[in-house]
């Protein structure tokens, strides 16, 4: 029999996994299927969309395998709509007239951004935040906007932006408009932030980290008007109710969404009160040959705006398909905000609204931290939860929903370090982890069990766990490891494929070995490599997992400069040349500013140098001054300069120290009882190059008004009246942690010792790329191990750490001067082999804010064009600065 025809309308996240479902389902090919997307691209990842902004580069978004495209049994039409569909025939019709018969078809249409009906809210620069176009449109307005907006007076401001609405998707909005350097301020009509997902207390909690971010918020808020700027005819101001105003170059509108119901209306079918085409518990229609998935969906009652659902809904549908009989299981309304640097979750009943329920609730208002916890009437089973600043009992919370919690479930809100600890969780089998793709603990025990996967990549390739918005991987990695322990097998911690050693023991065995090059380690420690064919291969030249790793530790343990023989061929490229490279090729130069202090002949030199060269300045978040677009032939050059004015490498390019942050403690403010500029200044000389699996920062406050930000760095010091106390395994990035209380009131010597003790721990046993926060939360017995190992000395081995130290200290050299003290090392800083001094030519700039950044290939290209034209011959080679239309060579 020929294959059946499924017709899908919509491209969108839900659909792709309808198609994925039923293809991998399907493997006596029933169905032969064809998607109808009204967007240009493949389907992507709208849960992701504000990565948008960093990447720049839609295909990134896209999901799943692209080869799913290429099936012979898949046809996907992109920018190509349906515009009807006829019940009555079976077919549909697209925007190109074409029409297309079916047996079944699914409407996956999804919804529309909703813009309530404010006046003015269609003025040119009143944007939604739905799609890619959406999110380019927004960011292409706010660039153009930062290097228009000028006062009369012809000096610069900030693009004022606001966000109204301040639930999931408007703050994250409000985040994209940060990063793309405007102001932010969000406008919410209720009473709280997140008011769907969190109560009034998490509300406040949640108020209080958004402003730290720099973002400022306005509940209680109704828009009333926007209005135009008569200078620009563009939006220019925002009336509130109350009223109040805003004056605004860029409005973000994100008051929810809409069923795109408009197909199903038109072919008859029954809608919901609030929209969306009404299906039964098997996602059908009330024809029996049209389904309806994702958000134009009204199962029981109402829309559903959340993705987990709608794979849930597309799944139902794939088993249905061929013979089933699935329904839907209920939606999952968990939810967690993506917003770097502030932690935000709720699921099930957040509100405490079943009968009987009790509300435990564990707030603190200075670190931003808001947990609670929804129990039955006898504080036993598990109804619901928020986390604001703090959501790590999330991942193992949410799957016992309805699960009687061991021991005191008041365990699980307390901070980590406060004593006791939340109980061990074994989570049963049909407790779902992860929630995008439905996949229960029992799923992902099997795939251990029965499907023969070792690792946490075999286990996502088995069971799709964890590969949508991630959030559920650390609890997928343990409960896999678990498994894996309990079945015998041994889990591998192997560096990679040349080494059978953790990087910590791989650490021990070069240090105990006293080996000094990677030809001596890898033929001492390292494990011939088997090809596809069987045969034996040389693991002599390594990898680029190993060959970094291999690098630290011998740069950690004083094995020379890093450019000394076969040491330079191990380097990352930032390494190699000791400076960041950025987009263009060019590189930055960050020299060491102790403790954040200069004098004011430092800055003229640095201000000189950046003058000289054409550098691109800035002050970066660890009190240091940045410089951009130095080329690899200029970095010499700069270094001379700097170093014989007294400045060394800041180290920025490494996995070592970079900076210790300070405030400028009791010398100046009238709040401070110690000298926290001194201490960040000793404590930045003693550990400058210190290198370590990831790179690490610390930070000095002189009380406890904290200004230096101590606790979000991986070692923070405290001034008290009686010393320093002293908190560890602290980070910002992708996973932000506060630090842990490791000490209080010590001297400063004792301080000092804990914190060299400390770094040599993590450096000799934490693993690859592994930063401070998660090798404290891995360490067996956790913080209070350490503390046992770095106070008490349990291990023996202080005065070994002390040592170490200590010879750090001693061996310091700063890796600059040497390079310009060594002919040798200085040829390699060229452009070309054959052209040493040679500037690269395809190098372009734009001003912008009275500095240059880099061109883009539209900037570049234009103005190329606009020389030809206007018969500049030649058309110069760069380094260019494009001024308007003209090209100006840059040396």
């Amino acid at each position: 029999m020929p294959p059946r025809h499924l017709v899908v309308v919509g491209g969108g996240m839900v659909a792709q996994r309808l198609v994925e479902a039923l293809r991998a389902r399907d493997g006596a090919g029933a169905w032969r299927i064809s998607v109808f997307a009204e967007e240009p691209r493949k389907p992507y990842d709208r849960v992701a969309l504000t990565s948008y902004f960093s990447a720049r580069d839609a295909e990134e978004l896209t999901l799943g395998d692209p080869a799913l495209w290429d099936d012979p049994l898949v046809t996907l039409h992109r920018d190509c709509a349906v515009t009807e569909v006829d019940r009555e025939a079976r077919t549909v019709t697209d925007r190109l007239g074409r029409v297309h018969a079916y047996d079944e078809l699914v409407l996956a249409t999804g919804s529309n951004a909703f813009v309530p009906p404010i006046p003015g809210s269609d003025l040119p620069g009143v944007f939604v935040y739905r799609t890619i176009d959406d999110v380019a449109a927004l960011r292409g307005w706010v660039e153009e906007k930062r290097r228009s907006a000028t006062t009369e007076g012809g000096w610069e401001r900030p693009v004022r932006g606001a966000v109204i609405g301040g639930g999931l998707l408007g703050l994250e909005a409000a985040g994209a408009l940060r990063a793309l350097g405007a102001q932010a301020t969000v406008i919410q009509f209720g009473t709280h932030l997140m008011d769907a997902q969190i109560d009034l207390g998490g509300g406040q909690a949640l108020t209080r980290l958004i402003n730290d971010m720099g973002i400022a918020v306005r509940c209680d808020t109704g828009t009333k008007e926007m209005k135009v700027s008569r200078r620009t005819g563009h939006v220019g101001r925002l009336d509130f109710v109350d009223g109040g105003r805003l004056d605004v170059d860029v409005v973000v509108v994100a008051t929810g969404v809409r069923p795109r119901d408009e197909l199903a209306r038109a072919a008859g079918l029954e809608v919901g009160a609030r929209g969306g085409a009404v299906v039964d518990l098997a996602c059908r229609t009330a024809d029996e040959h049209v389904w309806a998935i994702g958000e134009v969906a009204c199962i029981e009652g109402r829309c559903i705006g959340l993705v987990a659902p709608g794979y849930a809904m597309a799944e139902v549908v794939a088993d249905r398909l061929l013979g089933g009989e699935a329904t839907f299981p209920g939606a999952d309304t968990a939810t967690k905000l993506k917003l770097q640097g502030v932690d935000v979750a709720s699921f099930g009943d957040a509100f405490a609204r079943t009968e009987g329920s009790m509300e435990l609730v564990w707030a603190d208002p200075v670190a931003g931290v808001y947990k609670k916890l929804v129990l039955s009437d006898d504080a036993r089973t598990l109804l619901g939860g928020v986390f604001v600043g703090d959501a790590t009992p999330y991942a193992s919370l949410r799957p016992m929903l309805g699960a009687e919690l061991p021991g005191d479930p008041g365990a699980f809100l307390l901070p980590e370090g406060s004593g006791g600890g939340a109980p061990s969780l074994e989570l049963p089998d049909d407790a779902t982890v992860c929630s995008c793709n439905n996949v229960s603990a029992g799923t992902i025990r099997g795939a251990v069990t029965e499907h023969a996967c070792t690792d946490l990549a075999g286990v996502k390739v088995c069971t799709k766990a964890g590969t949508s918005c991630g959030s559920c991987l650390p609890l997928v990695k343990k409960i896999t490891t678990t498994e894996l322990e309990r079945a015998g097998i041994e889990v591998s911690n192997a560096l990679c494929e040349h080494f059978e050693l953790s990087r910590a023991q791989l650490f021990d065995a070069v240090r105990v070995a006293d080996l000094h090059t990677f030809s001596e380690i890898i033929a001492r420690f390292g494990r011939s490599v088997v090809d596809e064919s069987g045969a034996t291969v040389d693991p002599g030249r390594g990898c680029d997992i190993c060959k970094p790793v291999v690098a630290s530790v011998l740069a950690s343990l004083g094995n020379g400069h890093i450019l000394d023989g076969e040491q330079a061929a191990l380097q990352d490229t930032n390494d190699h040349v000791m400076a960041n490279m950025q987009k263009d090729g060019t590189y930055s130069v960050v020299p060491r500013i102790p403790g954040g202090e200069i004098t004011p002949e430092g800055l003229l030199v640095i201000g000189q140098v950046a003058k000289d060269f054409g550098l691109y300045t800035k002050i970066t978040g660890g009190q240091r001054i940045d410089m951009f677009g130095a080329r690899i032939e200029q970095l010499p050059h700069i270094w001379r300069r700097l170093v014989e004015h007294g400045f060394e490498s800041g180290h920025a390019y490494g996995k070592s120290l970079r900076t210790v942050k300070s405030c400028v403690g009791s010398t100046w403010c009238r709040f401070g009882v110690q000298d926290s500029v001194g201490m960040a200044v000793e404590l930045e000389l003693r550990y400058r190059g210190l290198r370590s699996p990831h790179k690490i920062k610390l930070g000095v406050s002189g009380c406890a008004r904290e200004c230096a930000e101590a606790r979000g760095k991986d070692v923070g010091v405290i001034a008290t009246d009686k010393g320093w106390n002293v908190y560890v395994g602290g980070n910002g990035g992708f996973t932000p942690r506060h630090a842990q209380l490791l000490a209080e009131d010590l001297t400063s010597e004792e301080m000092i010792r804990a914190i060299d003790r400390f770094l040599m721990y993590y450096i000799r046993t934490a693993d690859r790329l592994q930063r401070t926060a998660a090798w404290v939360e891995d360490h067996e017995g956790g913080l209070e191990a350490i503390c046992e190992v770095i106070l008490e000395d349990s291990l023996g081995i202080g005065a070994d750490l002390d040592a170490a130290m200590a010879r750090h200290v001693d061996d310091y050299e700063d890796e600059w001067r040497a390079v310009l003290e060594d002919p040798e090392k200085l040829r390699r800083f060229g452009s070309f082999v054959n052209a040493p001094a040679e500037p690269d030519p395809d190098l372009a700039y734009v001003t912008e804010r009275g500095q240059i950044r880099p061109a883009t290939a539209a900037e570049r290209t234009a103005a190329l064009e606009a020389a030809r034209a206007s018969g500049a011959e030649p058309v110069p080679a760069g380094p260019v600065v494009i001024a308007g239309s003209t090209l100006e060579v840059r040396r």
